[in-house]
């Protein structure tokens, strides 16, 4: 199992997706928030049939990725976005499990032990370590302490918790002691491999309007 940080197409390790592509490994089980789109980020996985099975929280606006879902050629595991996250955050903590009122009720609690705390209906929820975990940061020093950008920072910071090898890609490499230690959030203790990416930082969406003009007035004028 692979565990990917990002959202959507922000914060993804771009470079390490294109290089599972080019090698064309195949049958992967991968744990992401979502899948991309179809020809950028873990999107262009698909055409090749290389994800087997993938645990997310919404299908986005990938075609392919619902195309196979609904005609059951890929295996998806529909997870609630902040119980992926928390089962990414206490896998990385070492808590095996834990219990959540998210999904009660719901086809997400198929199957799953159920109890009540103070009145109210919980489920069970496995937590989740992978075997590798690939995470891009804005900047690392070569001990691996990471530093992320903005709204980059979303699930990067939890998967990179849970891999036994965690391979990390950044915008920037400095010398050891040129990060200020309040401004690191991942220490290099969980980082196991560190590349220099060059990024394309491709928008899911771009959403504009027309500005607002107004004719210019001299004083005096009504």
């Amino acid at each position: 199992m692979t565990v990917i940080g990002g959202f959507g197409l922000c914060g993804i390790p771009e470079n390490l997706i294109n290089e599972i592509k080019r090698k064309g490994t195949k049958g992967l089980t991968l744990v992401s928030n979502n899948c991309g789109v179809d020809d950028f980020g873990l999107g262009i996985l698909l055409p090749d049939r290389q994800i087997k099975k993938i645990i997310a929280s919404y299908v986005g606006e990938n075609a392919e990725f619902e195309r196979q879902m609904m005609a059951g050629e890929l295996e998806v595991e529909l997870t609630p976005q902040g119980t992926l996250a928390e089962k990414m955050r206490a896998g990385g903590a070492g808590i095996p499990a834990f219990y959540t009122a998210t999904g009660y009720g719901t086809p997400v609690a198929e199957g799953k032990d159920e109890r009540q705390f103070n009145g109210r209906d919980y489920i069970l929820e496995e937590s989740i370590t992978g075997d590798f975990a690939i995470v891009k940061a804005w900047k690392a020093d070569r001990y691996g302490n990471l530093v992320f950008r903005k709204t980059a920072r979303n699930f990067n910071p939890l998967a990179a918790t849970v891999g036994k090898i965690t391979v990390v890609e950044v915008e920037e490499i400095v010398e050891p002691g040129d990060l200020d230690p309040d401004q690191i959030h991942t220490p290099g203790i969980y980082v196991d491999r560190l590349i220099l990416g060059t990024f394309e930082k491709r928008i899911e969406q771009r959403t504009t309007r027309p500005s607002e003009t107004r004719p210019l007035t001299t004083q005096g004028e009504k």
